[in-house]
């Protein structure tokens, strides 16, 4: 893994990437919009001619994409504060206690855990006074850092940001599996492994997308080796990491027809119950629910198409019509999922893919909250399709930080109408000129 044959250039673009990633990571908060977005650009600038360069070969990106990661390791999460509520919960199952079964606002007087208050305060009112919504194998993690850190905040952020670097190792190992078996080009997995959003808000801000992605793609793997029973354990996990991939469960059906359908869809059924047992109450499901329920209802954040609805319905109503809105939402959501896993041609895992990447954008387009990390779920799928949108939204999306800047925490309509004129243009002018190609695949 020599660098010693980089000319001057690559050790240029090299330092700066280093060099950003380190600043942004130990001293540039996410309410300092204009030094963020600079640097972010200046990273993501860097990315691009590091990815397009002639010089670098392929254990040398691969360095770099460790490099960068390894960097961020050692600093707690810098634009989120939700890691605090990993180790509340992950303390809490370590006392024996569910975190669906109370609020942090009603136990925060007698949890019998270390820096509990610390961890209260800092994860903010709206974590506080919600139930849990993170998934089982999500909350085995959160377990992990507490065994191994039960008294550091410093260094349970450290285990469950060692767990995040190993997910995205085995996304970049298995992600060059999969594009051989597709016959695609093995560099393309580093749009993802180098890409700035990635390192940042998965090693960096700690988020757990890219562990369920790791799930996700194994599954993908050991479906397309015809192995569908392993790629069912494999897609249980990554469900019961991130709730996401359920709504790509319909993209299997055409692949393995209607008996074998029925028992892999039965197969992830079963163990995700199965994984929720131990956390079994009288009041599981209702809290649980309740707490699903609000992302659709109550959050606003980064959304495109969904503002619009919500300006008409001001107009015409006079009033913020969220709670009809956020109702319609999953109903239209699950129609085009069905559009295009059932109407369209999937007997292939390119257009499993493909289809699914087209049918989760339309998802995160009608929602109600996107936060930037959503967007590496697009990232990765896009890596096995010929569709680039995710790639420009990875950069576009870090515009819908300028809200923290603000006392107020008020969105900024021409950066969000910026954002989503690039990536609905891109989205719609590769739909009209790339499915085509997809659909000879």
């Amino acid at each position: 893994m020599s660098f010693l044959n980089i000319k001057y250039k690559g050790i240029v673009l090299i330092l700066i990437s280093f060099v950003t990633y380190v600043v942004l990571g130990y001293f540039v908060p996410r309410d300092s919009f204009n030094v963020l977005f600079f640097l972010y650009s200046l990273t993501f600038v860097s990315f691009y001619f590091i990815y397009k360069s002639q010089e670098f070969k392929e254990n040398q990106f691969f360095a770099l994409g460790f490099l960068f990661r390894f960097v961020l390791l050692f600093c707690l999460p810098f634009w989120s504060q939700d890691f605090y509520r990993f180790i509340w919960d992950g303390r809490l199952i370590l006392s024996g206690i569910s975190p669906y079964a109370f609020l942090p606002n009603d136990i925060i007087d007698t949890v019998p855990i270390a820096q509990s208050k610390e961890l209260y305060y800092a994860m903010g009112n709206l974590s506080a006074s919600h139930y849990s919504n993170y998934p089982p194998i999500n909350q085995f993690f959160f377990a992990i850092a507490a065994v191994f850190a039960s008294k550091s905040v410093f260094f349970a952020a450290f285990v469950l940001k060692l767990i995040v670097l190993f997910a995205d190792l085995g996304i970049y190992f298995y992600g060059k599996k999969l594009l051989l078996l597709l016959n695609r080009n093995p560099k393309t997995i580093f749009l993802y492994f180098l890409n700035p959003l990635v390192i940042i808000e998965l090693t960096g801000n700690l988020h757990f997308e890219g562990v369920m992605l790791f799930f996700l793609l194994l599954g993908f793997y050991f479906f397309f080796l015809n192995k569908w029973l392993i790629s069912a354990l494999f897609i249980t996990l990554s469900i019961s990491t991130k709730l996401l991939p359920l709504l790509l469960l319909p993209f299997f059906y055409q692949k393995l027809g209607f008996k074998k359908s029925v028992l892999f869809y039965l197969v992830i059924i079963s163990l995700n119950v199965l994984l929720f047992l131990p956390f079994v109450s009288k009041d599981l499901i209702a809290n649980y629910s309740e707490t699903i329920s609000l992302w659709f209802v109550n959050f606003e954040f980064n959304a495109s198409l969904y503002y619009v609805f919500r300006e008409i319905g001001f107009y015409i109503k006079g009033y913020n019509t969220i709670g009809v809105i956020g109702k319609v939402i999953p109903v239209v959501s699950i129609l085009v999922i069905l559009f295009y896993s059932l109407y369209k041609n999937n007997l292939s895992m390119t257009r499993v893919i493909s289809n699914g990447l087209i049918a989760l954008s339309i998802y995160f387009f009608l929602s109600t909250t996107i936060h930037p990390w959503y967007v590496i779920n697009l990232l990765l799928l896009a890596v096995f399709t010929q569709y680039k949108y995710p790639f420009y939204w990875s950069f576009f999306v870090v515009l819908s930080y300028f809200a923290y800047s603000q006392e107020t925490f008020k969105e900024s309509l021409v950066l969000l109408f910026i954002e989503y004129l690039f990536v609905f243009g891109i989205f719609i002018y590769e739909l009209k000129f790339k499915t085509i190609k997809n659909n000879l695949a």
